[in-house]
């Protein structure tokens, strides 16, 4: 078991600032955090959050710090659809609903879906039974050769987008979970070589539906300041039409 002072070096590590560098932005002395690092001093569960803070440490591993140090736990987690998080929970649905006709959902931190609106059901027709059993997990959905990939028609270059993506969440927020997904459908393997992504920005996703391509990109939207576990992980993936061929087929699907 990790003290709060290794804890503590370690999201310093991995956010590459120099103990000087987390002092100058906490507004504490290199040498405080030198002893805090190696136990020789015991900091306040108001130090340690100050310091989290500077790190942009999740909330779910800032309750870990503050364990590792004797203090209670700080952040509560609660689920999206209980009675505590009731506002939070309709906030979600009106802006996935708001985003109709085009696709949108939200997922927790291991890419778990948690509400989707109409427009996603279409996509799910074809898909195995097993991979819509709850948690339905967006990853595995999109690149199990049941699911959606045979649908995607850059799949190859979808997987490197993807890949950045999760990697980059990993190295932000470790998850033991996320990582096995990671290693298990992202691994970088021979159908990736020739595939390369210069940037995910406006990249597009290309579906074939129904003997015609759809090109979507997405944005994602997270809550702001949250002070919940739950809120802190969920995110809010919306799907937008590239071009008028792709938005009609979604405004005017019978017609089109």
């Amino acid at each position: 078991m990790y003290t709060v002072g290794e804890l503590l070096r370690q999201w310093r590590h991995r956010r590459r600032l120099s103990q000087l560098d987390l002092a100058i932005a906490a507004d504490v002395s290199a040498r405080h955090v030198s002893l805090v690092e190696t136990g020789k001093s015991n900091p306040s569960a108001d130090m340690i959050l100050r310091l989290a803070d500077q790190l942009d440490v999740p909330l779910r591993e800032r309750n870990r710090l503050l364990l590792a140090a004797g203090f209670a736990p700080r952040y509560a987690e609660r689920p999206l659809d209980g009675d505590a998080l009731s506002a939070a929970w309709a906030a979600v649905e009106r802006v996935i609903r708001a985003h109709e006709p085009y696709p949108a959902l939200a997922i927790d931190r291991r890419w778990n879906i948690v509400m989707t609106n109409r427009a996603v059901d279409p996509f799910l027709a074809d898909v195995a039974p097993d991979l819509l059993r709850p948690p339905i997990n967006m990853l595995r959905l999109g690149l199990d050769p049941r699911g959606l990939a045979p649908r995607i028609v850059n799949l190859a270059e979808m997987r490197v987008v993807l890949r950045t993506r999760i990697a980059r969440q990993l190295a932000t927020a470790p998850d033991p979970e996320l990582t096995a997904l990671y290693e298990e459908l992202l691994a970088p393997g021979s159908q990736d070589v020739g595939h390369p992504v210069e940037s995910e920005v406006v990249i597009p996703m290309i579906f074939r539906f129904d003997d015609r391509e759809l090109r979507l990109f997405s944005t994602t939207t997270t809550f702001g300041t949250p002070m919940d576990i739950t809120l802190d992980e969920v995110a809010i993936e919306s799907y937008y039409p590239e071009d008028a061929e792709s938005a009609a087929y979604f405004t005017n699907p019978v017609g089109a």
